[in-house]
């Protein structure tokens, strides 16, 4: 609402085309949103006192009086938009939410953001069933085994029995624990569609791993481990948003990653976890503040990866000035808009190598001529 209220400064706000496409540019990031913004843009101007929406507006804030939807006969489109009238819905609309599949019967290929609420709920299911193997790491300490380095003190102790001569020589090697895991997810507005169902996905990591950390951020950095670990996701999952006091607000993925290296890095990345980024990469930072963090936060990790919900989509090409600073420090770089590419993540974090990953901060993909977002 503070990008509306500076561009209407900018333009004439007697025209009501400047007017109409400021407002939908700036508001819709959906294009099933499309028709509900024209259908309320058409009430909201509406010539008093008897203009009727075909469309349930209630969803959005429009409160209507005694009476059935009146079905209106779309009227014929102006050759220009210097007095556009946005067109007019044909049938009344029963459901703000897209039509979708039956919530026992789940799309796997799907985009969480056509989901409904039902479907929602039922994916939530399917993401509490993954199975989630990091593979594990060599700790400092020692048990006894077959390894290559002598056991002393056992050699000592079983040598007793024979005057203290060497006759057996007990060894020792390394223990071995699970790889821990750290998940930073971006909760801002344009993955506000995404979150809900990202919350869930990370309270199944938490509930099925070891040692997880989980931190949210927009403009600021929210740790949620505690939150995510102790309760049941029905219980904690709804209270999240009141937490979180930027959640659905600006993107600062460089000044939350700074805040994440200097206050947490020393508490939480020294096991060698697996960092996942969650985020679509919209950063109104600086390029160069979060290139900085994230070559921070790759050095100080097992292994990096940045798991992108636009990645999904046909065409898609990472041209931000976010992503082309970031890109350069990712190990791998993975879609996460539907449940084939969760399970496609689970399959590949199962088989990722003990040894990290060769890194040659070599920038993925390189736009030349690009001078903005």
């Amino acid at each position: 609402m503070l990008d509306v209220a500076g561009a209407l400064e900018q333009i004439d706000i007697g025209r009501r085309s400047d007017f109409y496409f400021t407002l939908q540019s700036l508001l819709i990031h959906r294009q099933q949103d499309l028709p509900i913004f024209d259908e309320a843009f058409r009430v909201f101007w509406r010539p008093p006192p008897d203009a009727w929406s075909s469309t349930d507006l209630r969803a959005v804030g429009e409160q209507r009086r005694s009476g059935t939807p009146r079905v209106d006969v779309p009227a014929a489109q102006p050759d220009s938009w210097d007095d556009p009238s946005p067109p007019m819905l044909t049938e009344t609309v029963q459901r703000v939410a897209p039509r979708s599949y039956s919530p026992r019967e789940v799309s796997r290929v799907k985009d969480f953001e056509q989901f409904s609420e039902e479907e929602l709920e039922a994916a939530a299911t399917v993401i509490a069933e993954l199975r989630w193997d990091l593979g594990t790491r060599p700790t400092r300490r020692y048990k006894s085994g077959e390894g290559k380095v002598l056991d002393l003190r056992q050699v000592v102790r079983r040598n007793l029995r024979y005057g203290g001569e060497p006759v057996t020589l007990p060894r020792r090697d390394r223990a071995i624990r699970r790889r821990p895991i750290v998940l930073l997810c971006d909760v801002s507005g344009s993955m506000e569609r995404y979150a809900r169902l990202l919350l869930h996905f990370i309270h199944s990591l938490t509930g099925g791993l070891e040692h997880v950390e989980a931190f949210v951020f927009a403009t600021r950095l929210t740790r949620l481990t505690r939150d995510l670990g102790r309760r049941r996701s029905r219980e904690s999952l709804p209270t999240i948003p009141r937490r979180v006091p930027d959640w659905a607000g600006g993107t600062r993925i460089g000044d939350a990653l700074r805040t994440f290296n200097v206050r947490w890095a020393r508490r939480v990345m020294a096991r060698g976890p697996v960092v996942l980024l969650i985020s679509d990469g919209w950063d109104r930072g600086e390029p160069d503040v979060l290139a900085r963090e994230m070559r921070r936060l790759q050095r100080s990790c097992h292994r990096l990866i940045w798991l992108n919900p636009l990645l999904g989509g046909a065409g898609y090409q990472p041209r931000t000035r976010g992503m082309q600073a970031a890109l350069p420090f990712v190990d791998d770089f993975l879609p996460v808009h539907n449940l084939e590419s969760l399970e496609a993540l689970a399959a590949h974090l199962n088989t990722l190598s003990a040894r990290r990953a060769a890194r040659t901060h070599r920038p993925l993909y390189v736009v030349s001529g690009f001078g903005g977002l």
